[in-house]
């Protein structure tokens, strides 16, 4: 999620946002900032995609008399990590359930020189810049999900300008995200709603029993770890991530959860093709204009 959109949700606005210092704080020079990302980026195909539409993005608002700072492409968190079970002790034994991680990942965001831009804008200039980062209205693009839902969004603004000059099919790119996207989420529910899954967790919940940790499945072990109401020390947290992650090697949980996950995917890879297909294309495609772009913007 776009750091301003994290402030436009908390200001209780419908689309994200954008740019700039705040009066009175330091921001970093934006020239620097990308120069870095650009050096962060050399050879690494998805950080590149991402660093070149966040430079169109700054060229785009600066245009419109706006200031942007080009931001870093955000973490994995858990879930993306460990979508099914921690499976790494070496990070459980660092990160615990990486509730650490995560507070580090708000207090950045909470000093995102966007973000304070932001903040100290007036709630007229707020407007401008929501709409000149999305569009004024949620029309032009839309994308029929798997579950049967639509959902929309404008084809006007300029992360919409950036993504049709880096991606090219503008429609068929926000198709593609969109629709894969929401395909993470149906292959989860797959995995964990399949007989061998369930099977596999019956000696992991044993071996948990075992060290005194008695959860039936993961999700209910990593829910009692990051409660943001009743948040546990982080002792505590490592000693339970570590435990499953352990569990998940001896039970053989883990090699069934990564083998379920492979098969799901491609599964739902061949319902929808065209969009799996069109993703690959697109970025394909995409990598050559971008980086020319972070050769010639970074």
């Amino acid at each position: 999620m776009h750091r301003w959109k994290l402030a436009l949700l908390t200001a209780g606005l419908l689309a994200t946002t954008a740019t700039g210092c705040a009066g009175g704080t330091s921001a970093p020079d934006p020239a620097a900032r990308a120069g870095g990302a650009a050096h962060r980026a050399a050879g690494d195909p998805q950080r590149t995609l991402h660093l070149a539409e966040q430079l169109l993005v700054r060229t785009c608002m600066t245009k419109r008399g706006h200031e942007y700072w080009v931001e870093p492409p955000p973490p994995k968190d858990l879930a993306a990590r460990f979508p099914l079970v921690v499976d790494d002790p070496a990070w459980a034994r660092a990160h615990g359930y990486g509730t650490d991680l995560r507070r580090r990942r708000e207090a950045e965001v909470r000093a995102d020189p966007n973000q304070k831009y932001f903040r100290s804008a007036s709630a007229a200039n707020r407007s401008d810049l929501v709409r000149d980062l999305n569009g004024p209205e949620p029309r032009g693009l839309s994308a029929r999900l798997p579950n049967g839902m639509r959902v929309t969004h404008s084809d006007r603004g300029c992360q919409a300008a950036a993504q049709r000059e880096l991606y090219g099919d503008l429609k068929a790119w926000f198709r593609a995200t969109r629709v894969t996207g929401a395909l993470d989420g149906m292959r989860l529910g797959l995995v964990t709603a399949d007989k061998r899954y369930r099977t596999a967790l019956a000696p992991w919940a044993r071996c948990m029993r075992g060290k005194g940790h008695p959860y039936a499945d993961p999700a209910a072990s990593r829910a009692a770890a990051t409660r943001a109401d009743r948040p546990w020390p982080h002792a505590k947290e490592v000693r339970l991530a570590s435990a499953e992650a352990a569990c998940a090697a001896s039970s053989g949980l883990a090699d069934v959860a990564r083998a379920l996950n492979t098969e799901y995917r491609v599964e739902l890879g061949r319902r929808h093709p065209r969009e799996t297909a069109d993703l690959a294309r697109l970025r394909r495609e995409a990598l050559p204009r971008a980086r020319a772009i972070v050769a010639r913007e970074g």
